[in-house]
């Protein structure tokens, strides 16, 4: 006898008819090229009427329902994941020399005007230090 072959729900019905019916287990074994306990556990799903089209359908309907759980599971995982990565990255120090913007390219140095000047009492020269002597000269 062949192994591990599946069958239709329809084979599997017709041959436990044919069992109940009246056909013996040896005859419908030797005809369908199957195990006789294979019969009898058909039989068996027949009689509680697990071979029904309808139980069939309500099982593959468990069975899809249970898949889909599980992706929405791991969609909702996945989003957590992605919230918090982009949170991560947005509190992330970032060197100065790095860029903040695909679009705008790297970031422009200040010139050496805009360096030395306090924005108080300084004018447009650079300074190593404020005219006033308290502050230090701003940098960006």
């Amino acid at each position: 006898m062949a192994k591990h072959r599946s069958h239709s729900v329809a084979f599997k019905r017709q041959v436990a008819q044919e069992f109940v019916g009246g056909e013996t287990l040896h005859g419908l074994s030797k005809r369908h090229d199957i195990s006789r306990q294979l019969i009898r556990i058909w039989v068996g799903k027949y009689e509680a009427g697990a071979l029904d089209d309808d139980v069939q359908a309500a099982d593959l309907l468990q069975e899809y329902e249970a898949k889909i759980a599980g992706l929405e599971r791991l969609v909702g995982r996945q989003a957590l994941e992605i919230v918090f990565l982009t949170g991560a990255l947005k509190s992330a120090p970032r060197p100065r020399s790095e860029t903040t913007s695909v679009i705008a390219g790297p970031a422009g140095s200040p010139s050496r005007k805009d360096v030395g000047r306090c924005g108080r009492c300084c004018d447009d020269d650079w300074q190593p230090a404020c005219r006033d002597g308290k502050s230090r000269p701003w940098r960006r």
